[in-house]
């Protein structure tokens, strides 16, 4: 069997694989059938899962066929919008439901952790056996025969990430608004929301996109002639967002239901259990980027989620918490408005270690570290250490590399490097 055949065979395995973990949530939604907990959360978990690769794969293929800042941006929230519909179906039922408020705080603030702790220290450590999968395999052909220069053991970012670093920095600075007043208020949804749509716009005009990045099911899914390629991606999108319909409200529901019947803390299922299930895609793609030394594109699939995550989906919730019958602003508990200062100081942190286009082993055995921290010391007082920390060692990389989160943010916003007109 030749190498393309395997290859073709590998795509069309997976996906039927994507379609057999999804259809069951499809088919039981439209059927009107309600399993109990327990199943229900496994059953349109699954569906949330194959909906967020559905997307992902269908988003990807598509930038073949589409340009412009405005399709950048609608397929940076199809890509990530079973993350998006399960968090803000808790807003929306906190309309009518006050409980449900800290369920969409929980989603929100896990996914963001999750995308950080985990996500950027597992391209890290893939990186990193895959430089010493090379090496090794150095060291057993034969002798005399010139060998390339070993892989650089660091993650390294491309000059482009610029501009989302930049435009995370601005973010973080606004995401600490909510933690201060104890809401996520209607004008920090506005300014986020804005903040969202100038990065998509900036992201338009550079060019930064890079069509050559597809790998898996849309690298093969590229070679298809153009019609067929479209009509594919376009079924793509269609079974996932009817994936995403069917299966975002019940997953929803059966966590918070799951959590009393399995004695587990409700709040900890919504904050860990539903961003795992979303995010996993993109944490796949960003490892098979990185085993296969691309470390750039890995950790700049998850930078760009982080950018996209920490500014509009916070900025929605409040919308769609009015939209449920609530006010025009989220309130948010002592509980809640830890959990947002520990991200918010989180993400200081993570941007501190990669303004200066590095990221550094060590650095993410220490995100990673304090990440696994709150599990084993759970409670109110570790969240608010964790926090200080954060900022801590944060603000101290900052200064010491504020010469690079200039350059972030002259590259998020060009009109600050202009030369300024001499004064008469």
């Amino acid at each position: 069997m030749s190498l393309v055949t395997r290859a073709r065979d590998a795509v069309a395995a997976r996906i039927a694989l994507a379609l057999v973990i999804t259809l069951p949530a499809v088919v039981l939604r439209l059927a009107g059938v309600h399993p109990p907990p327990v199943p229900s959360m496994i059953v349109f978990g699954a569906g949330v899962l194959g909906a967020a690769v559905l997307l992902l794969w269908a988003s990807e293929t598509a930038r073949l066929d589409l340009s412009g800042a405005l399709a950048l941006a609608l397929l940076a929230l199809i890509a990530v919008l079973p993350e998006y519909a399960v968090d803000l179906y808790y807003a929306y039922a906190a309309g009518s439901r006050p409980e449900y408020a800290a369920y969409a705080a929980a989603n929100m603030t896990g996914a963001n952790r999750l995308l950080v702790g985990v996500g950027w220290t597992l391209v890290a450590l893939v990186f990193a056996l895959a430089v010493r999968r090379r090496r090794e395999a150095g060291r057993h052909r034969r002798i005399g025969v010139i060998q390339p220069p070993s892989p650089r053991r660091d993650v390294r970012l491309g000059g482009h990430h610029r501009i989302e670093l930049g435009f995370l920095a601005v973010a973080a600075v606004l995401a600490f608004i909510p933690a201060l007043t104890g809401e996520i208020g209607w004008y920090v949804s506005v300014l986020l929301i804005v903040v969202f749509v100038a990065y998509m716009a900036r992201i338009g005009r550079s060019g930064a996109d890079d069509v050559e990045n597809l790998v898996g099911v849309p690298a093969r899914l590229a070679e298809l002639p153009r019609l067929r390629r479209r009509q594919v991606t376009w079924l793509g999108f269609a079974l996932g967002a009817l994936a995403v319909f069917c299966s975002a409200e019940p997953f929803a529901e059966s966590l918070v239901d799951a959590g009393t019947v399995l004695g587990v803390d409700r709040f900890l299922l919504v904050q860990w259990l539903a961003p795992l299930t979303s995010e996993a895609p993109e944490l796949i793609v960003a490892c098979v980027f990185a085993w296969r030394l691309r470390d750039g594109d890995a950790i700049g699939v998850l930078l760009s989620s982080k950018v996209n995550q920490w500014t509009l989906l916070i900025g929605s919730l409040p919308l769609a918490y009015r939209a449920g019958g609530g006010a025009w602003s989220l309130p948010l508990d002592a509980r809640q408005i830890e959990e947002v200062l520990l991200t918010a100081a989180q993400t200081v942190l993570g941007l501190a270690m990669l303004v200066g286009l590095y990221f550094r082993r060590a650095e993410a055995a220490l995100l990673f570290v304090l990440f696994a921290v709150q599990f084993v010391f759970p409670g109110t007082q570790i969240r608010l250490v964790l926090s200080g920390v954060y900022l801590a060692i944060g603000f101290s990389l900052l200064i010491a590399r504020n010469r690079d989160l200039g350059q972030c943010l002259r590259a998020a916003v060009p009109s600050l490097d202009r030369p300024r007109s001499p004064v008469r």
